[in-house]
């Protein structure tokens, strides 16, 4: 810490640092203490199923680097949440945007594909643009309207969906596969596997320098500072000669970029089309990942990969044990609930005198 900091000061950064971590340490423990009641109620062998739960994902390369894998979007769509919520906007819209950032990708990159990496850029950045204008859309009607962006970008994404649906099955549907998919992209415009035999390919690098891109946008610069004052004080920031409206519609369209993105670079690295449906659940995920990291991008890869974990384990134990997936939702459904209760989150906090 500075020289220069009071001391009263770097006692309530610690304490604060402290608090957080302990309420999360402790939500996450209950979290998977679940898991090992719900083991022992719903398997003839507990034992085997919380071995396949807890280690099962890291035994070997080609678990781990799926594991990994599954962590890309939820990293993306994280970072997403966190952006909109400095902003004190609500993005619900997640799932749509992941899966329209993938499709237009998609089909962007089957017409561009005689442009190579040109090609490739160009459709990622399609995807990306149009999950941002959807996006951006919900934070437009709020300021010219005052709509409730939470409604509006989950009504959008709802819509999204159903478009897109009947675009995969219909005019877009490979004939030459039994998936309900698109065509797959060109082998060129698909990121090297870096971990074989598992899925982990390139998207990951693109994954962590998103991470370290969103830190340093919101605190390293002038538009960063402008957007977490409009969200922590939107009177203040007018006073300030801060443009509120601005600053309420700029991060939401960069959530939706962003969430845009981890559709793209699933396509990119994982599936090289667009599958029905594959996004489903990734938008909650992402936003239950934005809230255990608190909205800090620091926080957003710790976090998307502890939810990888818990539903590569539970996938393992499906097929190794007598238990279902659903034991997945279950644990993720708790971690949302406690994330997000005020009583747990307040638990650990340290009192400190006024500043």
């Amino acid at each position: 810490m500075h020289k220069n900091t009071p001391p009263i000061l770097g006692k309530r950064v610690v304490s604060s640092w402290l608090g957080y971590s302990g309420g999360m340490a402790l939500i996450l423990l209950l979290s998977l203490g679940v898991m090992v009641v719900l083991a022992f109620l719903l398997s003839s062998a507990p034992g085997k199923t919380l071995g396949l739960f807890f280690l099962g994902p890291i035994r070997n390369t080609y678990y781990f680097g799926n594991m990994i894998n599954a962590a890309i979007p939820l990293i993306l769509g994280g970072l997403g949440v966190s952006i909109a919520l400095q902003g004190n906007n609500f993005n619900l819209g997640g799932e749509g945007q992941i899966y329209a950032g993938a499709f237009v990708t998609t089909i962007t990159a089957l017409s561009l594909s005689s442009l190579g990496i040109i090609g490739a850029a160009l459709a990622l950045l399609a995807g990306a643009a149009v999950s941002g204008l959807t996006a951006g859309l919900s934070a437009l009607l709020k300021t010219k309207w005052n709509t409730s962006e939470l409604i509006s970008s989950f009504l959008l994404s709802n819509a999204l969906i159903l478009i897109i649906n009947y675009l995969v099955t219909g005019p877009f549907l490979d004939p030459e596969t039994n998936l309900q998919s698109t065509r797959k992209i060109a082998l060129s415009f698909r990121f090297p596997l870096i971990l074989p035999p598992s899925n982990l390919s390139g998207a990951l690098f693109f994954a962590l320098a998103a991470v370290l891109l969103v830190y340093v946008f919101l605190y390293r610069t002038l538009a960063g500072y402008e957007v977490r004052i409009a969200g922590i004080n939107e009177g203040f920031a007018k006073y300030g000669g801060i443009n509120t409206a601005w600053n309420r519609i700029l991060p939401m369209f960069l959530s939706g970029v962003f969430y845009g993105t981890g559709g793209a670079l699933a396509v990119y690295g994982t599936y090289y089309a667009t599958v029905k449906e594959f996004s489903a659940g990734m938008g909650w995920n992402s936003f239950a990942v934005a809230l255990i990291a608190r909205s800090k991008p620091q926080g957003i890869i710790p976090a998307a990969i502890f939810f990888a974990w818990i539903g590569s384990g539970a996938r393992l134990a499906m097929q190794f044990s007598d238990v279902t997936f659903e034991i997945a939702s279950i644990v993720q459904s708790v971690v949302f609930f406690l994330v997000s209760s005020t009583v747990l989150g307040n638990l650990f906090k340290r009192k400190g005198p006024a500043i």
